[in-house]
């Protein structure tokens, strides 16, 4: 039987990005099952005792960057440090992806999270613009005027945050973070470990 994984991320996480498309394959690889929470972290970090970045002592950015630098460098993905448009306005973003999941297309839900990551991080994109982002989920292959008037719809804000307190339920307090059987698991470092739980 194949498991299942509730996959909590931010739009705007490097850490998310670089984990998305090995995540992917992970998931593909077990046949799991996944459904996608594209919550704020802004509220998950008030109340879990995280900072967002620009709050974060002068030590920790350092070696964040540090790491990003050296996650790039060993994983050979693409990635600018600091993006030009980071942190964008990741609502109308995450509404979207929202509103696929909610139309039950959790495939097509996750697949245009992780190409708004690939924009912010890999391509230099203002995704919280609105034509920029018509324009990742028309690369997606999907309708984007459709997708974007599903996500404008005011409940899909209100999904967002009810989802975004279901994630604080859950423990969840860095992205990305992936529950599978109730054993938890943060950060794109923790990937082996959730394969390794995907394949017991």
């Amino acid at each position: 039987m194949a498991k299942h994984v509730d996959y909590y991320l931010s739009l705007n996480s490097p850490w998310a990005y670089l984990a998305s498309k090995r995540f992917e394959a992970i998931a593909k690889k077990h046949g799991a099952d996944v459904t996608i929470w594209p919550v704020d972290f802004g509220a998950v970090f008030a109340a879990s005792g995280g900072f967002p970045l620009p709050k974060r002592s002068p030590q920790r950015q350092a070696y964040r960057m540090m790491e990003l630098k050296r996650w790039r460098d060993h994983l050979g993905i693409k990635l600018t440090l600091e993006p030009k448009f980071f942190p964008a306005n990741e609502g109308p973003a995450a509404c979207c992806v929202i509103a696929l999941r909610e139309q039950g297309r959790m495939a097509d839900a996750i697949k245009l999270a992780h190409a708004v990551l690939a924009a912010l991080w890999a391509e230099e994109k203002n995704t919280g613009d609105p034509a920029t982002l018509k324009s990742i989920i028309a690369g997606c292959g999907l309708d984007a005027d459709a997708v974007m008037k599903a996500g404008e719809a005011p409940e899909m804000a209100a999904r967002r945050e009810a989802y975004t307190r279901h994630a604080i339920d859950q423990s969840v307090f860095g992205a990305p973070f992936f529950v599978i059987d109730e054993e938890r698991f943060w950060g794109q470092d923790r990937l082996e470990f959730v394969d390794r739980k995907l394949a017991s």
